[in-house]
């Protein structure tokens, strides 16, 4: 007997019936097709390897509408609610996944291209065919994709000229409204960097309100021939929003990119990151913090595939929980057949601050190539006792030298991102979500 599908997936099925088609066929053909896989793999459950330590079973019970784009329009937006030191370049913003041309400043920059989906698909549809149309695997651990790929309407299409240099970073900027409460909303990201070119994008999630709604974001970054990438996620959502990000970084040959996230909102976050080292010297590093407190849920899924020879990858992932929070984190490296020299490393440390929090940690590694250095590791802790006790022995009150301590635990993962002003800016949001204090729960 067919198990009747959950609200979730009912009342995307209908949401679905009343979207207006492209008129571009290829286009049509492809959502409709993730939208029957879909509906026919659903919400994944708990016996799902891939959703193990985040369980569905409460969201798969909510039933949420398609965010009215009128009102995403309308609603009023203060742009200075995500306004970034050391981001001052062009800018494209989405209001419950809406662009909105009075918040964006798509001011021209030599050599970049920077338009809405939308408007691109309108101009000329066929050189985002195989980005839009490729296919996702059937099943329900890429039932976001899925999603994603049959709702996602509008999104960043992000192109940089061969050699060229962009000075600034180029700002995405993605806003729940809060004005539509049980919306859901859904954005797709296309990113190219040339050969020889230079780059770095910072991509913000803010809330205006806190009004319950889902988002799905998927990116795709392609870093042509001795190109550099530099992206920076910034997730700073409110509590009462859930977000699911995949992403995924393709590098071509001499090709680098760099990744620096930091995570401290949200009510239950999914942040899937993938990268493909698929030319020879390729390089890819990664750093990340997710700091939680409450009931707050991030899962962190990081694999770094290396495909060709001389490849390098390196990534620092920090985890902070505190009250009732959980966070997840699985760090893959897969060395295939072939890419033989690789070097790749992978280090994952996390402080529980409460004796209610959780943090499951799950390092893999899988090498089928010669020559290789590998490795990677894991650790979960608390405080360092000592150093507690010798910054309280020197006059700095407790709540003060908690967080001291926490934050230089967290460091390691940002001191790389060479924009200073930006750097010190996500260290003060860090240490304004950092608790003061120790939680029982």
């Amino acid at each position: 007997m067919t198990q009747a599908p959950s609200p979730f997936v009912r009342a995307a099925l209908d949401a679905a019936s009343a979207l207006p088609e492209s008129g571009i066929a290829w286009l049509d053909a492809a959502r409709r097709d993730n939208l029957q896989a879909f509906a026919e793999a659903g919400m994944p459950e708990g016996r799902n390897e891939a959703w193990k330590y985040t369980p569905l079973r409460a969201l798969s019970q909510r039933a949420f509408a398609v965010a009215d784009a009128a009102v995403a329009r309308d609603v009023a937006i203060d742009a200075a609610s995500f306004a970034l030191p050391g981001v001052d370049s062009a800018r494209i913003v989405f209001v419950d996944g809406v662009f909105r041309a009075d918040l964006s400043a798509l001011d021209r920059v030599d050599g970049v291209s920077l338009a809405p989906l939308a408007a691109a698909l309108a101009e000329q549809p066929e050189p985002l065919r195989f980005a839009l149309a490729s296919r996702y695997r059937r099943g329900a651990a890429d039932a976001f994709a899925h999603l994603n790929a049959a709702f996602a309407t509008d999104g960043v299409v992000l192109r940089i000229a061969d050699g060229i240099d962009v000075a600034k970073p180029l700002h995405i900027v993605h806003v729940c409204s809060g004005g539509q409460p049980d919306t859901a909303w859904h954005v797709r990201v296309l990113v190219e960097a040339g050969k020889g070119s230079r780059a770095d994008i910072v991509e913000q999630f803010v809330s205006a309100g806190e009004a319950n709604q889902l988002g799905t974001v998927v990116a795709d970054y392609v870093v042509r021939e001795s190109a550099r990438l530099g992206v920076v996620l910034l997730q700073a959502a409110s509590t009462a929003t859930t977000l699911v990000r995949r992403g995924h970084v393709r590098l071509d040959a001499n090709a680098s990119a760099t990744v620096h996230a930091l995570e401290v909102g949200g009510a239950l976050v999914r942040h899937e990151l993938t990268a493909e080292l698929a030319g020879d010297h390729a390089r890819f590093d990664s750093r990340g913090v997710f700091a939680l407190d409450g009931r707050q849920h991030i899962d962190t899924q990081l694999e770094v595939r290396h495909n060709a020879r001389d490849t390098a990858s390196d990534a620092l992932w920090r985890g902070i929980a505190n009250g009732r929070s959980r966070g997840v984190f699985r760090g893959a490296i897969v060395v295939a057949e072939g890419a033989d020299g690789s070097d790749a490393s992978l280090s994952n440390k996390n402080l529980l601050l409460s004796g209610s929090a959780e943090i499951d940690t799950k390092p893999e590694l899988e090498i089928y190539a010669d020559e290789v250095k590998a490795a990677h590791g894991a650790t979960i802790g608390q405080l360092d006792e000592r150093s507690l006790f010798y910054l309280r022995s020197r006059g700095i009150p407790l709540a003060q030298a908690r967080s001291l301590l926490t934050l230089a635990f967290c460091r390691a993962a940002l001191e790389s991102l060479p924009n200073e002003a930006l750097r010190e800016h996500l260290g003060d949001l860090l240490v304004a979500h950092l608790p003061t204090g120790p939680s029982a729960g």
